[in-house]
């Protein structure tokens, strides 16, 4: 492999990708079921006429533009636009009402916004009067587009007409871009990423471009990265995970990014691509799971018996990377794969996949195990956006269940008297924008403080809950309650679980249902339902959740144990306040919604 360098930044290793390698496709995008190729030199002249159309618009040298849209092509010319011409690029999930919209768009002083669709513009234009510095809205796609333009002509247009107006400038700048890109500093401002605003609003993350290079070449080594290596982008670029998977890696490796049509159609599209790299939060591997299991009970007596002898017999040697087993299990697990394993791979689309990665948010050991088990190499990562990314991972020979390994290249690390993790390296980003009193606290003496107990064992570190999280019974045992959560999760049939115990004589959980998994069981069985809420009041459901709970606390200290439970008769929504855009839950906001039901588990 080329040696790659470090000392450059994205928007300057654009052009030298497109200098060097100009016919090589950079980025994928399907667009009616066909997957349309972009070449590098297309991906930068395109960005370059992007960036032009900002400049042209009034956008200064390091001023700030906005992105709220699914992940497409658009969004990351939209992002190396700006960095091509010095400017910032804000992140804004698509998901959000209008009131963050708002409070994101006026605290980061974006000044021009990427809107995907009428839908999203709407919602700007809704927040119109909050945003004094936002000086022009631009729409990607042209459905409905004119009904959007008809409310605000002056400050409203397409991304199609963005382009023609960069194109328009570079007749009478063209060397602009190049001296951006050649007075461009590793100190630069490349990005701000909102965090998900769990408990409280959210904060404005500054990342350099030098944070970006100290955290790229720690990923590569300990996901055995390289040039050919695929990657399908859908979870939000709004957060640091799928920036560094979309944008800051491939841009050093010069490999290749795929975009599905929507995030509604990510289980066929990866099923198309295949991908040799995949990330999942939680969520995303717990859907998994709860897919093959559904799968499965709808297969036939033959394939189900196959799948548990497999699980079964390969399980032993599950934290195994494939060259350091044995002759005997090469050969068992090479049996289970054509008979039953490679056909639930290419279910889920991970059959060429040579490494999976699971982070954002703890994860089951069980969910874990059980991929493993079938042959694909999932392993445990932490990172933060305040980190630029992943540092600290699994190595692929060295898997324990349970842990996120060891700190990458560059990173230093340190625990605090309370088990805090904490951080310092180049890695670590500039600061919270307009928000020194936050910076302050977090970054102290050059360390960052993560607000994430860990333990270290055998050399490997383990995350063992949010400081703040941990929760104190009223008999003063400490509880770490996502180790109970992810516990109760790794039920097929268990999709969110809340535990409540602070200042408690036991612990109680609020539990949300699988929906699609608890609805084919009773389909299964002839329970009749009409709806989420009718589901969930079956009294064989709750039966069916007991037995869950009770399988779970078997592997729990009697004093971690779910005593109780109440069962959400709704989803956790975004809108109602209940969850983040990340679909972190917002513990605060959901013991005041469901106070009622929360005492009378305690009555």
């Amino acid at each position: 492999m080329e040696t790659i360098d470090f000392s450059k930044t994205q928007p300057q290793m654009l052009r030298e990708h497109a200098r060097l390698r100009p016919h090589s496709v950079a980025i994928r995008q399907k667009e009616y079921g066909i997957w349309r190729p972009l070449t590098w030199s297309v991906y930068y002249r395109r960005a370059r006429h992007i960036g032009l159309g900002y400049r042209a618009l009034g956008l200064p040298p390091g001023g700030h533009i906005a992105v709220i849209s699914e992940n497409r092509t658009e969004w990351v010319l939209s992002q190396l636009g700006a960095g091509l011409v010095g400017g910032v690029t804000v992140g804004v999930y698509p998901t959000s009402p209008v009131n963050e919209i708002a409070y994101v768009l006026n605290h980061s002083d974006a000044q021009i916004i990427i809107c995907e669709d009428q839908e999203q513009a709407d919602k700007v234009l809704e927040a119109g009067d909050q945003l004094p510095m936002l000086k022009t809205i631009v729409v990607i796609e042209k459905k409905g587009f004119a009904d959007t333009r008809a409310r605000d002509p002056a400050r409203v247009v397409s991304f199609a007409e963005l382009e023609k107006l960069g194109q328009a400038h570079e007749r009478d700048h063209g060397e602009l871009v190049d001296q951006c890109l050649d007075a461009q500093v590793m100190d630069d401002t490349a990005l701000i990423i909102y965090t998900s605003g769990s408990t409280g609003k959210p904060k404005g993350a500054m990342i350099s471009y030098a944070n970006i290079a100290a955290m790229a070449p720690g990923v590569i080594e300990r996901l055995g990265l390289r040039p050919d290596t695929t990657h399908l982008s859908y979870l939000p670029l709004c957060h640091v995970a799928e920036q560094m998977l979309t944008a800051f890696v491939p841009l050093y490796l010069g490999s290749r990014v795929d975009f599905g049509e929507s995030i509604r159609t990510v289980q066929e599209d990866l099923r198309e691509v295949a991908p040799s790299m995949f990330l999942g939060v939680p969520r995303i591997w717990e859907k998994l799971h709860s897919a093959i299991s559904i799968k499965m009970q709808e297969s036939g007596a033959l394939q189900q018996w196959l799948f548990t002898q497999g699980m079964r017999h390969c399980q032993p040697f599950a934290e195994k990377a494939s060259h350091q087993r044995g002759i005997r299990e090469r050969t068992l697990y090479g049996l289970y794969y054509l008979l039953i394993f490679r056909a639930l791979q290419n279910f889920i689309g991970l059959r060429r996949a040579r490494i999976a990665l699971t982070g954002a948010a703890p994860i089951s050991p069980a969910i874990v195990q059980f991929f493993r088990t079938m042959g694909v190499p999932l392993i445990e990562v932490y990172g933060m956006t305040e980190s630029s990314g992943m540092v600290l991972g699994q190595r692929a020979d060295a898997v324990s269940l349970g842990n996120v390994g060891v700190p990458t290249v560059g990173v230093e690390v340190r625990l605090s008297e309370q088990g805090e993790l904490q951080l310092r390296g180049p890695v670590v980003f500039k600061g919270y924008y307009k928000n020194p009193e936050a910076t302050a606290a977090t970054i102290v003496d050059g360390w960052l403080h993560t607000g994430d107990v860990v333990r270290e064992e055998n050399g490997v570190l383990k995350i063992v809950d949010r400081l703040k999280d941990i929760m104190i019974t009223a008999g003063g045992k400490n509880l770490t309650p996502s180790e109970i959560e992810n516990t109760m999760k790794a039920s097929r049939y268990v999709k969110e679980c809340i535990v409540v115990a602070d200042a408690r004589k036991y612990v109680s959980a609020l539990i949300q249902i699988d929906y699609d998994a608890v609805a084919q069981w009773a389909e299964a069985r002839n329970i009749a339902f009409t709806h989420f809420r009718s589901l969930v009041e079956a009294p064989e459901v709750r039966e069916l959740i007991q037995s869950e709970i009770d399988s779970g606390n078997a592997r729990l200290a009697q004093v971690s144990q779910v005593r109780r439970f109440h069962l959400l008769t709704k989803e956790l929504d975004h809108d109602d306040g209940e969850v983040t855009a990340t679909m972190k839950v917002r513990r605060a906001s959901i013991y005041k919604t469901y106070a009622q039901e929360i005492e009378a588990l305690y009555a």
